[in-house]
């Protein structure tokens, strides 16, 4: 009716114990993530992809970069931004007690899930965010061909 099962308690307990406390470490070292991820002095802009009827719209937030810093690209379906925010070197006397602002090249693609009018496309940077408008193209309606008997 029942089984027995040998009883490893305590072992098994200290393994998994001593296995996660080894993959906190190795998260919160950073050493195993990515460098994109690494606590560093990288500037990553945030990103919303949003899709409408009649366009996808890519807002990016690019505090402190003027419009010739970022480059906008279209090739094929993958959009790409990437642009650079240059470190501020500003000497005054005294000593910075926390720096929490970021700098650093930085690039984004993301694929398109529909065809775009690249006639239309447009980018406009205000008050520090990037608005991306990708129109999308127009459907092709499917064309009847005409089947001849030979």
């Amino acid at each position: 009716m029942f089984e027995l099962v040998p009883y490893v308690g305590a072992q098994t307990l200290d393994r998994i114990k001593r296995d996660l406390d080894s993959l906190f470490s190795r998260l919160w070292d950073g050493s195993e993530l990515p460098a994109a991820w690494r606590e560093e002095r990288l500037f990553v802009p945030s990103v919303d992809v949003r899709e409408t009827d009649e366009a996808i719209e890519v807002k990016a937030e690019v505090p402190g970069l003027k419009p010739e810093d970022i480059e906008v690209t279209l090739t094929g379906d993958v959009l790409t931004i990437k642009g650079e925010k240059k470190e501020e070197n500003e000497e005054k006397k005294g000593n910075y007690h926390l720096v929490e602002r970021r700098w650093g090249k930085f690039q984004r693609s993301f694929r398109l899930p529909v065809e775009v009018d690249r006639a239309g496309l447009s980018a406009v940077h205000k008050d520090g965010v990037l608005t991306i408008t990708l129109p999308k193209a127009a459907k092709e309606t499917p064309t009847k061909v005409e089947i001849k008997s030979a």
